[in-house]
């Protein structure tokens, strides 16, 4: 006690010097914060403001659908302070007023929440926290990184990974219940979107997904949630963000991603880390929609790393945290009182969140240990000179002993002893209703992205062409057997090879998926389904298109039924390729992984695809036994040399005649079966089917995991650079 005390006292003289009354700057040249139609008052954050507490009345309407606080402030002072802070912009005549949402009041006690290995020091990501959040409120969980605000906030609404384990309990509308789709929403600290769509499209999309009904009913959800988040500008703007495409800022992709959330009406709304990679300006436009959407009754529980003073401002209510540790719990603004009170009082002209995270953030100890013998041009870097552990340590210490950390409990009773209404599940779209939503949407992304899609049609193009060049003009006699097996291998080979440029694009569906998974707007079949729907038509045109250029130049067999069985075979083989890139893709999650691994894959079928040497010729361990017989080469090959040369003779002499098998048994091994082809063209079809059912799987039973346990490690182990 008498380390905290004397590390106390020392950061207490440091911080009174730097805003001690001799060097304070006029009040008026500060910040301006006040409630709604109040006047403005200039806020300068003195050494040891005395606040009082406030008495908080909470009351149950009966028959009603939220909880209402009344906030009663025991001084005229605390009015003038309150953490309404910024007024609400004058509506000018005609403006729409905004809808009134029913929220739902949320509270946590004694939560905790272990992930076994997670941490050196504990596995305890959370320790014993307890908080609440009232409809009409926002709620910021601020903490430096690794302080465990994101798990906390995962934790509150029921999102945490199987592997970690949680201790305490949430309450729901004073309820200890599980809260059920619909009727919350969790926007992620990094969502993915669609940018060859415009605002409103991507909305449509969303609400199409998570909404039952018919289409038309769904546009004033959309237009609602655009105007919420205050999108009627940039509404028929592209999203953009990849390609060619800028699209739209950060800030306002930000924001599409939470209207996303919007569209099915929810009543608690969780965001982790909405300022993530903004600017001040852009934060504070963000923070301020927040703002006006928590005031038409929504409950808003964000977390934050940083904030400027005008956006902590905006905050209700402040659950602070260290390595874990609840720090403090309560109004904005009397966090400050308790910072105080604990001898850290926040100095003149700096931001109440910097101060609390240079307080509490353990890396400033660095800091402190390279300039402890640094000389600035005042003397001694003596502003710095706080060991980070004392200084938690003390705090939570005071927040513990407090009126604060009393008054939260008192608080919470009052919200949980009785239950309000039950939170009730929306109903869902159905599942052929998802699947022909996303199979249209993917469609119309396939036609607007053209260095995904169609400049790989081009690609393929040229490729075709050049190999049809290449081996133009073969003829048909038995000395052009070899060149044109060589043909059709460099042609299926090398057009297969070429497919793994899609992988980005394949990338980005399956996080589009992962996202929309996450919510339930959609499934692992129906996002299979859709994506094999969608993917057909784009499959087949490059089949048909690279069909005629090469079958023409080369010089095939000149029968209709022969070219579509090519047609067919390529088609089937481009089917396989793109399942096998699912595969990769899937269980990489990585472009650059996904596609060396596809890479070496390719090498190693086509060396075992049997031309290079005879399949039977073939070391049995490895490249016989199972390469030649998993590779797709293999079976599209064979298939396609059967539809040239079976049932074809060459003349050997004058008298003597072999037949296409025949001359084909030293150069690659066919079989003498007339519907062997139409057997190889089922393998593929089996093998483009069996891939799919492979990524099902992966995606059901370990993907999911995979990817719910990488952001739950993520959350508290990062680190964390937000420019807000």
């Amino acid at each position: 006690m008498e380390e905290i005390q004397s590390q106390s006292d020392n950061y207490r003289s440091s911080s009174s010097s730097a805003s001690s009354p001799a060097s304070r700057v006029p009040s008026s040249n500060f910040f301006y914060l006040r409630k709604p139609g109040s006047l403005r008052h200039p806020i300068s954050f003195e050494d040891s403001p005395e606040w009082e507490d406030t008495d908080i009345d909470a009351r149950v309407e009966e028959g009603g659908d939220s909880i209402n606080v009344a906030t009663t402030p025991a001084s005229p002072s605390l009015s003038k302070l309150n953490s309404g802070s910024l007024p609400s912009p004058h509506l000018p005549e005609g403006a729409v007023i905004p809808r009134k949402i029913a929220g739902a009041s949320v509270a946590w006690k004694d939560l905790t929440i272990t992930i076994k290995g997670k941490r050196k020091y504990s596995d305890k990501v959370i320790k014993s926290s307890t908080g609440y959040a009232i409809p009409g409120t926002m709620t910021v969980i601020m903490g430096p990184a690794k302080s465990g605000k994101s798990t906390l906030l995962r934790a509150i609404a029921g999102r945490l990974h199987p592997s970690a384990r949680m201790y305490g309990e949430v309450f729901v509308n004073g309820a200890k219940s599980q809260m059920p789709y619909g009727s919350y929403g969790y926007v992620e600290r990094e969502t993915t979107l669609i940018g060859s769509l415009t605002v409103r499209e991507f909305l449509y999309y969303s609400a199409l997904l998570q909404l039952p009904g018919f289409f038309c009913q769904k546009k004033s959800v959309v237009e609602d949630a655009i105007h919420a988040m205050s999108l009627g500008d940039h509404a028929n703007k592209l999203i953009g963000g990849h390609c060619y495409m800028k699209g739209l800022p950060s800030g306002e992709r930000r924001l599409v991603s939470i209207a996303r959330e919007l569209v099915m009406r929810p009543r608690i709304l969780f965001i982790d880390e909405p300022l993530y990679h903004l600017d001040s300006v852009s934060a504070l436009l963000m923070m301020v929609t927040l703002k006006r959407l928590a005031s038409t009754g929504y409950t808003l529980i964000v977390t934050i790393y940083q904030s400027s003073t005008e956006v902590f401002g905006l905050f209700d209510h402040i659950c602070l945290l260290s390595n874990g540790n609840t720090l403090f719990f309560g109004e904005t603004l009397a966090c400050l009182q308790h910072f105080s009170n604990a001898g850290f009082p926040c100095p003149i002209m700096q931001s109440p969140s910097d101060h609390f995270l240079r307080a509490i953030n353990t890396d400033f100890d660095r800091i402190i240990a390279m300039c402890k013998n640094w000389q600035d041009d005042n003397g001694d870097f003596s502003s710095v000179n706080m060991d980070t552990a004392v200084a938690i340590r003390t705090l939570e210490a005071t927040y513990k002993s407090s009126a604060d950390a009393a008054a939260v409990e008192t608080m919470i009773l009052k919200l949980t002893e009785k239950e309000g209404p039950v939170l009730k599940s929306k109903g869902k779209a159905s599942n052929a209703t998802r699947i022909a939503v996303l199979t249209w949407r993917s469609l119309l992304v396939v036609s607007r992205e053209w260095k995904y899609y169609w400049l790989h049609l081009i690609l393929y193009m040229l490729l075709t062409l050049c190999i049809g060049t290449v081996f133009s003009g073969l003829g048909h006699s038995l000395s052009s057997v070899v060149t044109r097996v060589a043909a059709i291998f460099v042609f299926v080979s090398f057009c297969s090879l070429l497919s793994i440029a899609r992988v980005p694009a394949l990338m980005k569906e399956i996080k589009i998926y992962a996202c929309e998974e996450s919510n339930q707007h959609s499934s692992t079949l129906v996002f299979l389904l859709a994506q094999l729907l969608s993917s057909i038509p784009f499959l087949f045109l490059i089949s048909i298109s690279s069909s005629l250029v090469f079958y023409f130049l080369v010089g095939l067999e000149d029968q209709f039924s022969l070219l579509m069985y090519f047609v067919l075979n390529f088609f089937m083989t481009l089917l396989v390729n793109e399942g096998l890139m699912l595969v990769v893709a899937t269980l990489w999650q990585d472009v650059f992984w996904s596609v060396l691994t596809l890479l070496c894959i390719h090498v190693a079928m086509m060396l075992s695809a049997g031309y290079f040497r005879v399949r039977n010729a073939l070391p049995g361990p490895v490249w016989m036994y199972p390469m030649s017989y998993i590779a797709f080469h293999t079976y599209s090959i064979q298939g396609l040399l059967e539809n040239e040369y079976l049932g074809t003779s060459f003349a050997v002499g004058q008298v003597r005649t072999i037949s296409g098998f025949q001359a084909l048994q030293n150069v690659y091994n066919i079989s003498p079966d007339s519907n062997s082809k139409w057997k190889n063209l089922l393998v593929l079809f089996l093998m483009a089917i069996g891939y799919r059912i492979f990524v099902f799987i992966l995606l059901f039973f370990f993907m999911g995991r995979k990817i719910s346990l990488r952001k739950c490690f993520k959350c508290n182990n990062r680190d964390t650079t937000d420019t807000s």
